[in-house]
């Protein structure tokens, strides 16, 4: 299967779980003989993708490739591939950029590419910081790009669809919901230095779906997967100017984000998306339940396919941490879906009856400032630790000092540190509102509201070592059988239910 994915994460570019669950689950697809091309939106320079075969404007200070004509596969660059180093190197939570690139995964993957259209990636939190800039001369550029689709065949030889008088461009950008003007289609003038974009997230992702159309549609591909909602106008609009299925990844929904007080405008995306979708995907029988009541899906139409993780032994050079104190972790992003709150309350109160104990706050969020101010506030800053963020060794390092990891999430689709955590023989307390609670038996679960009922299990866990030994002995058993093979066979089969139905449509 020919898949072209679109995300807005991967090595060495990662914020988060969407990152690591792009990787794993491209790295078993490519494994499995499936042909990969992942579309990311900002640059990517050829020493950071060594793994990948690499379509990319060049960075100012190389020298120009020949161009490679449409469709054909791009001239490599002349340099050697750096050496492998540790996957794990790629960051949790928000991270530098420069801190991520000196991490970039460097496996080779066999039949995969990153195709890069250079636009420059804005942050999930908040808006892009950098020069204005649009693109030149962009309704000449438009009608010229729509001339040019018109008088083309579409892949496999198929004719274009009927497009009035708008032209196929404009039609497919206004069909995904976004407008022509906002979108923009590539010129040579954006991919020279300097050239960025700015705005805020939704402005930026109707770019990207002009720059797909634009970049995308000779490439060869059976399927369109988009990952979560910043990609789904892209996704709309390259599924229906080439005709092939799209399918919608939902990692997280604006509700999981925001609560109640959603962003209108990421939900209308968001709807849109999945509703045009052939078929959904959705990482937990959790997500599944959102998808249906409050985006009106209908149920034949989401499959769910659980996250996997990367089974590595812990080196053997970072034994586990010994100490009087024991450490119970909290590792991720500090924001009102993780719950760090529900943490440090229920941190008062283990320290109400037990002294010899540490918490650490692993990660860096916009909630950061104000827990360090609740620790103090509640009397237990000294025996809270916020070390901001971590990476690599340092992840694997704090995993083992832990005698107990703790997810307190709001509302977790799924949840990908759990699993990490048990990789790396810690056992785990996790919210009864996470994805990953249905796939784990060996986990404790608690509601992530009822901090007194938290608080008595983490004690139960330090008092007792029979229950944590049986969490762990059991623990590493069970997620070793979560694996990013059996997320990439299951997603394989949601290609064919997506291709077979988007054959009979057509009929």
């Amino acid at each position: 299967m020919r898949v072209l994915m679109l995300g807005w994460e991967f090595p060495p570019y990662i914020s988060g779980g969407l990152g690591t669950a792009c990787y794993g689950l491209t790295r078993a697809l490519d494994a499995a003989g499936h042909e990969i091309t992942f579309v990311l939106p900002r640059p990517v320079d050829a020493s950071h993708a060594s793994h990948v075969k690499l379509i990319s404007p060049e960075p100012p200070s190389a020298a120009p490739r020949p161009a490679s004509p449409p469709g054909a596969a791009p001239v490599p660059p002349p340099s050697e591939p750096p050496p492998p180093i540790d996957p794990g190197e790629a960051a949790r939570g928000q991270v530098d950029e420069q801190d991520a690139r000196d991490a970039a995964e460097r496996t080779v993957f066999e039949k995969m590419r990153i195709l890069d259209l250079g636009v420059r990636a804005p942050s999930v939190y908040g808006d892009v910081a950098g020069p204005e800039s649009q693109p030149p001369a962009l309704e000449a550029e438009i009608a010229r790009r729509e001339l040019s689709l018109e008088r083309e065949p579409r892949p496999g030889g198929a004719p274009l669809p009927p497009a009035g008088r708008e032209g196929p461009v404009r039609e497919a950008l206004r069909a995904a919901g976004v407008d022509a003007a906002a979108a923009g289609i590539e010129g040579e003038a954006l991919t020279r230095e300097g050239d960025e974009y700015s705005g805020d997230a939704t402005e930026i992702a109707a770019r990207y779906a002009g720059l797909v159309l634009s970049r995308c549609r000779h490439e060869p591909f059976d399927v369109v997967h988009a990952h979560d909602w910043m990609t789904y106008p892209a996704g709309l609009a390259i599924a229906r100017i080439t005709g092939k299925p799209l399918v919608a990844h939902i990692h997280s929904t604006e509700f999981d984000r925001s609560g109640v007080h959603v962003n209108q405008a990421i939900y209308d995306i968001e709807r849109r998306g999945m509703h045009g979708a052939t078929r959904v995907i959705a990482v937990s029988y959790l997500t599944r339940s959102t998808c249906l009541s409050r985006y009106g899906l209908e149920p034949d139409k989401v499959k769910v396919v659980y996250n996997g993780v990367e089974w590595a032994q812990p080196e053997a050079s970072l034994d586990r941490v010994r100490s009087r104190d024991k450490i119970v972790l909290f590792l991720g992003r500090i924001t009102m879906q993780k719950g760090p709150e529900y943490f440090i309350a229920a941190a008062r109160r283990v320290l109400e009856k037990m002294d010899n104990v540490k918490f650490i706050v692993a990660g860096s969020g916009d909630l950061a400032r104000r827990m360090i101010e609740l620790a103090a506030e509640s009397g237990i800053g000294h025996k809270v630790l916020f070390t901001g963020f971590l990476r690599g060794d340092d992840v694997s390092r704090v995993f083992q000092m832990a005698d107990l990891y703790v997810m307190p999430s709001v509302s977790e689709p799924f949840g990908i540190a759990p699993l990490e955590a048990m990789c790396h023989d810690t056992p785990v307390l996790i919210s009864k509102q996470s994805g990953v609670s249905e796939v784990l038996s060996h986990a404790l679960k608690v509601d992530f509201w009822d901090t007194d009922e938290m608080a008595n299990k983490i004690l139960a866990v330090l008092r007792h070592p029979p229950l944590s030994q049986m969490l762990r002995e059991h623990g590493a058993f069970e997620v070793r059988g979560l694996t990013w093979e059996g997320a990439a066979t299951r997603c394989a089969a949601v290609y064919e239910e997506a291709v077979a139905a988007s054959r009979r449509a057509a009929v």
